[in-house]
């Protein structure tokens, strides 16, 4: 990355999305933070540093019009985009019997419309500059290897989505040199997590341990600038879809 690369990313007041925009500033970029909670918005933002390089847009991604405003920002402030982290989404443990309507309709706009919405937005900017980029979405590892013990119908359903829409991306964009990977986290200690013994899943993976936010960020690094790879997800879990210990 460098003072000329502006990376948007959705999502990043706290946790992962966070730790990611803290690692592309870091490597010399600009960044676009998004944050449903504009005071929450601004406070992550004065923990980052780097002022000149860092602009704010408020708003749920799971409305059109927050994905035009962060692409205008980006090319207001920065004068363009070239990478989008699709990081924004929550998620819950629930069983499926008590997941209500409402909690469905919420996780299918956070994570797969709001995704699906976004990219559209940074998209049409990137065959307007002509110049290619590169979309990261974040997934999960729930797609491929459900855990019994932690029943998540309604998030891991809109997940799956992302993954599906990833490979689709990946296949109609190519041509105009624009990437779509995915990172796909297993159990990473996030403030998702607050009040539960997260460390007690660790035994569910090979190494016997939970993912650090910092480590999807390497990820995300790695898929953002990887020239010759796209429609990849990429596992971040520990081994947790590989085997058992």
């Amino acid at each position: 990355m460098s003072e000329t690369t502006t990376a948007i990313v959705t999502g990043s007041s706290s946790g992962i999305g966070l730790d990611i925009a803290r690692a592309f500033l870091d490597q010399g970029a600009n960044v676009v933070l998004n944050g449903r909670d504009g005071d929450r918005l601004a406070k992550a933002a004065a923990g980052l540093g780097h002022p000149h390089r860092i602009a704010q847009v408020p708003g749920s991604i799971g409305a059109a019009e927050t994905g035009e405003a962060l692409v205008r920002a980006a090319v207001e402030r920065f004068g363009g985009v070239d990478v989008l982290v699709n990081n924004a989404g929550t998620f819950a443990s629930k069983p499926f019997t008590d997941v209500t309507e409402e909690e469905l309709d919420g996780y299918l706009n956070g994570n797969l419309k709001g995704t699906y919405l976004t990219t559209q937005a940074v998209v049409r900017r990137l065959r307007e500059q002509g110049r290619g980029g590169s979309i990261v979405n974040i997934g999960t590892v729930l797609v491929d290897h459900a855990l019994a013990g932690f029943p998540a119908s309604a998030p891991v359903m809109s997940k799956g989505g992302v993954h599906t829409l990833t490979t689709s991306l990946a296949a109609e964009l190519a041509a105009e040199d624009i990437r779509v990977n995915l990172v796909a986290p297993g159990i990473i200690r996030t403030p998702l997590h607050t009040g539960a013994d997260v460390d007690s899943f660790g035994g569910i993976a090979l190494l016997n341990r939970v993912g650090e936010v910092s480590e999807i960020a390497e990820a995300v690094l790695y898929l953002a600038g990887a020239a010759f790879i796209t429609g990849h997800a990429l596992r971040v879990d520990g081994g947790h879809v590989t085997g058992r210990r």
